[in-house]
């Protein structure tokens, strides 16, 4: 945790009245300092009692115990601070691609195999407090398995992915989206193509009455949810639904960043099914325009090893950084005592005396 940033306010204004009494315990003080120097002057003795120390160096208790004060004054108003602190992502979905180009060998045994086991692995990794969900890809996409906490429900989850023709990222995103934040009200089907409203009446329709449409919130700053994340494994060859890219800034506008990792080749390999080939390869640039514009990261694995790593590495990676309004009262109590001690401290070590 980083220091404290920045003191906002205190919670209780009122209290910062007793300050005024710095000033007058300063007014004693130097009072009390130009009464030991008369008499110090009248009895020359007396200069010579204590250490030989600078006139400066005198002061340093009174000083330290003014600071002191003043600390457990401001403790007394309860001061708030802006404070750095870790966040972990609170849900998570893992969207999988279930397209058939994840039947490919070019990573052992092969791409859907490995990625199952990888995204296990990620699950087995994850605090008991994350809920965790997952959404299969392929001409469309579909919730097989809500954020639960249920570790066993997952693995039968990714156990149950069955491939299929096409490959949607843009509505795997935006089914993404729609369950990390159930709340948020996101059209899915206008999002997707299946609602679109501008069609002309049929004949014999009078005109359609206009729609009236809500006020869209103000977009948020991309990344800036530190409370959900999307994680999408794809070969990232994306050929029907929405676009992905656009689809990934509906994301960006709500906060939520998407962590995208790459499997397979850029080389790719051919598949082969009922008397026809394909050859499927790795798009990396869908796959980080799509982390790009969401403020996450673009991963690559060639192989099954890598991948295992990398889904380690973002279980570090879902940790981040926010800043967050904390009460430190208890820290300036503890700084106010900490100096009237050392001040004490101080004056008896070089005094014989407390100030």
């Amino acid at each position: 945790m980083k220091a404290v940033s920045q003191l906002l306010f205190v919670t209780w204004p009122d209290l910062l009245w007793l300050l005024l009494v710095l000033p007058l315990l300063l007014a004693g003080y130097l009072r009390h300092v130009r009464r030991r120097q008369r008499q110090a002057r009248r009895f020359a003795s007396l200069a010579s009692v204590g250490p030989a120390l600078g006139a400066r160096a005198r002061h340093l208790p009174a000083a330290l115990l003014f600071l002191g004060v003043l600390a457990m004054l401001l403790a007394l108003a309860r001061p708030q601070a802006l404070v750095m602190l870790p966040a972990r992502a609170e849900s998570v979905i893992l969207a999988m691609d279930s397209s058939g180009s994840m039947r490919a060998t070019d990573v052992q045994p092969d791409r859907i195999t490995a990625a199952q086991n990888a995204a296990r692995t990620f699950v087995e990794d994850q605090p008991s407090s994350v809920k965790i969900g997952v959404v299969a890809i392929a001409s469309t996409a579909a919730v097989v398995q809500s954020p639960t906490q249920n570790r066993e429900d997952l693995y039968r989850a990714l156990e149950r992915l069955q491939l299929q023709r096409g490959t949607a990222l843009g509505s795997g995103i935006v089914i993404a989206l729609a369950t990390l934040l159930p709340e948020a009200g996101i059209d899915v089907k206008e999002l997707i193509g299946e609602g679109r409203g501008g069609a002309a009446p049929r004949e014999g329709e009078g005109p359609r009455p206009i729609e009236k449409r809500t006020e869209k919130p103000k977009p948020l700053e991309a990344g800036s949810n530190t409370s959900a994340a999307i994680v999408l494994l794809s070969d990232g060859q994306s050929n029907t639904g929405p676009d992905p890219i656009k689809m990934s800034q509906v994301a960006a506008d709500h906060g939520v960043r998407i962590f995208t990792v790459g499997i397979g080749t850029p080389e790719g390999t051919t598949l082969t099914a009922n008397g026809w080939s394909m050859r499927v390869k790795l798009d990396e640039d869908v796959l980080k325009k799509i982390a790009t514009t969401s403020g996450g990261e673009y991963f690559r694995a060639a192989n099954a090893r890598e991948l295992k790593k990398i889904y380690q590495y973002l279980s570090a990676r879902l940790t981040l950084e926010k800043m967050q309004q904390t009460e430190v009262t208890a820290l300036f109590a503890a700084l106010g005592a900490a100096l009237a001690m050392s001040a004490a401290l101080i004056s008896l070590l070089w005094f014989n005396r407390i100030l």
